[in-house]
């Protein structure tokens, strides 16, 4: 003879007196069994029925748990209409949960009008029962002024009163508004803390900023190992933002072992979840040949969803790429439109292509005028090589009045940051006194610096010097140009 579990005997004997029965409470629990594999094997259709038997009864956690089932598609067909009227008969009859599932259908609009107002007041009230979703999605509410005015002091209360039940998402927010200062006082300290609690529950998000503070030394002591620690946890999820960033330090070899091909994995792994900055730094491995096989098709395709993701540097790569044809046929008239965009949002870079496009009239009319514009805007973000064409220009007179003075103060910004041309060009105005006082050594010091750089044209000028000029003047510019370079290490000594 089959054995009945005791389990269901025991709730039959508790529902003979019948009220048990009428209240919906012991098909309820029978449902919970089968719904949750206790004592009974699972079965979603025999918890269904019994959940539908409770919440005829009116039973509120039945008709909570079987609206959870319609609107989330759990062993019955989608129906978050049906999900709603049972979230309703539920939240009229006091229950919390039902009153937060009611106000997450309304601020979805799922199974009701999308009802910002609506979801707030009935977050309010499962929030006011003590139930952290509520709290935290009310919190929410008010962080960004939906459905309620914008209030940062009452997101901060509904967060924390959240986070200390143990609510992770709480916790992980409140993290990042004290990191911020946003509604508290900047505290990285205490950001650290609550990250920390959202972590050990295996948020990833949290495991990821966590690790990003010991990576930055931000509320802990700077420490690489716990950063990769937190990283990985967070990577094992599938964070795409932690498997950007450990691809990024296995492609640098910071603070792991150097692995370009553990790095295109990682950059894999994030590009392919529509992570942009993912995906252009892939690009940029198979246009290198890092971590993979050069190829320039795969660093075009790379580059291409990363810009139409609006990544401004991606942007601009994927506009070299149209104007060399690397990985694609070339067609000037594509680049200029990649790398407009990008100097649009402020790429230095782009800014200086695009003025480039315009003194050459590659694909659009040639207009000095514009090209100064971008070229100007690409300078003042130090961008050496948009300096240096500057300068020339305010030699030549070239879409901007002619001005010697302009002219070595845009070479002298290029020079110092070692950029050759300008340096050649800086030490021409030095030889001829365009700008400032004659000064063959100040010229000769500039011809050894880019010559040292392999600049051709600077060798054959700075062997031409060496035979005008005296030893005492060589020897002079030599040291001027050892000096410089002591202070800019990245540079080659002469």
């Amino acid at each position: 003879m089959k054995r009945i579990p005791v389990a269901l005997l025991v709730l039959a004997v508790l529902g003979a007196a019948g009220w048990a029965w009428q209240t919906g409470i012991v098909p309820y629990k029978i449902g919970k069994m089968y719904d949750e594999g206790t004592f009974v094997p699972k079965d979603e259709t025999k918890a269904l029925a019994w959940y539908q038997h409770a919440a005829e009864q009116g039973n509120v956690e039945a008709e909570c748990r079987l609206g959870l089932m319609y609107f989330y598609e759990y062993g019955v067909s989608k129906d978050e209409a049906k999900a709603v009227v049972l979230f309703r008969e539920a939240a009229l009859q006091g229950s919390a949960k039902a009153q937060y599932n009611l106000g997450v259908a309304y601020a979805e609009g799922r199974g009701v009008p999308k009802d910002e107002a609506q979801a707030v007041a009935w977050f309010r009230q499962a929030a006011e029962q003590g139930n952290p979703k509520a709290q935290y999605n009310f919190g929410v509410m008010h962080d960004h002024g939906r459905g309620v005015p914008k209030d940062e002091a009452q997101a901060v209360t509904w967060y924390r009163k959240a986070a200390e039940k143990g609510l992770a998402d709480a916790q992980f927010t409140f993290g990042v508004m004290y990191a911020k200062g946003q509604g508290v006082p900047k505290d990285e300290a205490q950001a650290v803390a609550w990250y920390r609690k959202a972590a050990v529950q295996g948020l990833a998000d949290a495991q990821y900023n966590l690790g990003y503070m010991y990576a930055h030394g931000q509320g802990v002591p700077r420490d690489d190992v716990h950063a990769l620690t937190w990283y990985r946890k967070a990577v094992e999820q599938g964070l795409a933002e932690a498997q950007f960033t450990l691809g990024v330090l296995y492609a640098k070899g910071q603070g792991v072992p150097k692995d370009e091909a553990q790095a295109v994995a990682l950059l894999r792994k994030a590009a392919e979840q529509g992570h942009a900055k993912a995906q252009a730094n892939l690009g940029m491995m198979y246009a290198s040949g890092r971590g993979v096989p050069k190829d320039n098709t795969q660093a075009f395709t790379w580059y291409h969803k990363a810009a139409e993701q609006g990544l401004a540097g991606a942007q601009c790569s994927l506009g070299l790429a149209y104007a060399q044809g690397r990985g694609v046929p070339r067609d000037d008239s594509k680049a200029v439109v990649w790398f407009r965009k990008a100097a649009e949002q402020g790429l230095a870079e782009a800014q200086f292509r695009l003025g480039w496009a315009y003194a050459t009239g590659q694909s659009v009319p040639k207009n000095n005028a514009q090209a100064i514009t971008w070229w100007r805007k690409a300078a003042e973000q130090s961008y050496a090589m948009a300096q240096n064409n500057l300068g020339v220009a305010y030699a030549k007179g070239e879409g901007v009045p002619q001005d010697d003075a302009q002219a070595f103060a845009w070479l002298r910004r290029a020079a110092e940051q070692g950029d050759a041309e300008a340096q050649v060009n800086l030490g021409t105005a030095y030889a001829k006194g365009r700008g400032v006082p004659e000064d063959w050594v100040q010229a000769y010091m500039w011809a050894r610096l880019a010559a040292v750089q392999g600049l051709q044209k600077s060798i054959t000028w700075r062997d031409s010097l060496e035979k005008k000029l005296t030893s005492a003047q060589i020897a002079e510019g030599q040291k001027l140009a050892r000096e410089w370079l002591a202070a800019h290490p990245k540079a080659t000594a002469p």
